[in-house]
């Protein structure tokens, strides 16, 4: 009986516990488990605990008909969850313009915000979550088939403060939308572009000092439109492998305009030339990382031009380029002092006799035998939410 009126008495102390002193207390909890059965104790507590909930994230199942499940359940989160700073609804095929509705009135305390591959997303959904989340910060919307230049009009005039984009595989995306980004957006700094085949580059055009990395794979940009990525902007890491050419004209020479840039990736750049090596060299003095693996342009004059101007340079790629010979490797070993490694197999006029005189002249430079695909900093670091 006396344990029956303790729990009774426990039961009502709990009771008036202010919302403020629960969110206290749920805030202290580390582990999922415990949050959720936080949640589950009672009405007042579900509500307290959606209230400090900060980020949300809904997991791919694979299965399209859990992931439509899913994509009426969320609606209601959203509107349950008005201090979330961070959404993944990544790998949601389905979902529909209309579950992001509720954002319109729950959405302003909202950071971060991935899309990735729900292709389901129009212009119209982005639209409501240009309306409903002015303080985006970091917005991801790879694979989104489905969007527009209108899209990124809306979102650039709705979340003023992004700094962070993810177009990647976007093709219905042009040089007009990307303008419209560094019109309305002046502390975008990271941008991927990747697959977005319907730019030129033109929208570039007039991009801040504080732009600082682009991934632009496999992209078709035009000379000028390099020239307008590269003058203007702060430009430290950039990728253009595979680059692509309406004309087969090389214009990658516009790159020496970017005299920040630190980290640069011309993998599979076929159209690249000595010419275009060479005023990069010499046009991009704090150059650390360049990667020009299978650059069959590439050739004595190119080789020994890095040599000559990239006195910064640390790691070089060259796998697998047709045209590095020993005397190139002579010319590299020659110049480049801060030289660290050198990715180098499959040049068939490299000799052995070659990489042993240069391992003798330059011993502390490691000689790798594999090759890399992507270099510089990872993705999920530039979009993470600081």
């Amino acid at each position: 009986m006396e344990r029956e009126e303790i729990g009774v008495s426990l039961e009502n102390s709990i009771s008036y516990l202010s919302d403020d002193c629960l969110l206290s207390i749920f805030n202290k909890l580390e582990s999922g488990s415990e949050r959720s059965a936080f949640g589950l104790t009672c009405k007042n507590w579900f509500k307290v605990r959606n209230l400090g909930r900060k980020s949300l994230t809904f997991h791919c199942s694979f299965n399209p008909a859990v992931d439509k499940e899913h994509a009426k359940c969320i609606p209601k989160i959203l509107a349950h969850s008005p201090c979330l700073n961070r959404i993944s609804l990544a790998g949601l095929t389905e979902l529909p313009d209309s579950a992001l509705s509720t954002l319109r009135v729950s959405g302003s305390s909202l950071k971060s915000f991935s899309l990735y591959c729900c292709s389901g997303i129009t212009d119209d959904g982005l639209a409501q979550v240009a309306i409903g989340c002015p303080n985006l910060v970091v917005v991801e919307l790879q694979s989104c088939f489905n969007i527009t230049d209108a899209a990124l009009e809306s979102l650039s005039k709705g979340c003023r403060g992004l700094k962070s984009l993810n177009l990647g595989s976007c093709m219905g995306i042009t040089d007009q939308g990307v303008s419209a980004i560094f019109s309305n957006c002046p502390n975008i700094c990271t941008l991927i572009v990747t697959g977005c085949r319907r730019l030129s580059g033109a929208g570039f055009r007039g991009c801040s000092s504080s732009f600082r990395y682009l991934e632009a794979e496999s992209c078709m940009l035009s000379p000028d439109g390099l020239l307008d990525i590269a003058s203007g902007s702060g430009l430290k890491y950039l990728n253009l492998q595979k680059l692509r050419s309406s004309t087969g004209l090389d214009g990658l020479g516009n790159l020496a305009l970017a005299k920040s840039l630190c980290i640069l990736n011309l993998r599979m750049c076929r159209y690249l030339t000595d010419d275009s090596v060479a005023a990069i060299a010499s046009g991009c003095p704090l150059l650390e990382e360049w990667n020009l693996a299978v650059c069959h342009g590439v050739h004595l004059p190119g080789w020994s031009a890095i040599g000559l101007y990239c006195s910064k340079l640390r790691v070089l790629h060259v796998n697998r380029c047709r045209h590095i010979c020993d005397q190139s490797l002579l010319a590299l070993g020659n110049g480049c002092p801060r030289l660290e490694a050198v990715h180098i197999n499959g040049c068939a006029k490299v000799t052995n006799n070659g990489l042993a005189l240069f391992t003798l002249s330059r011993p502390h430079v490691n000689l790798r035998v594999y090759e890399v695909m992507s270099i510089g900093p990872s993705i999920e670091n530039l979009f993470r939410l600081h």
